[in-house]
């Protein structure tokens, strides 16, 4: 049998800056996982733009 191969992803949640607990999940290079993301989505429980900052899966 032959070797598997090693994940070249991983899956982030980026959680709301507002503590409303609404997140995305996120493929992210696992390779160049540097430095943790952060975006500005929309949060629909706000109804607005907020930062969203990466966290880990659960």
């Amino acid at each position: 049998m032959g070797d598997k191969k090693k994940k070249t992803f991983m899956f982030i949640r980026l959680v709301s800056a507002a503590g409303t607990g609404f997140f995305y999940v996120k493929r992210k290079s696992a390779k160049k996982a540097l430095e943790k993301l952060e975006f500005r989505k929309y949060d629909p429980r706000v109804n607005r733009h907020v930062l969203f900052t990466e966290a880990k899966m659960k």
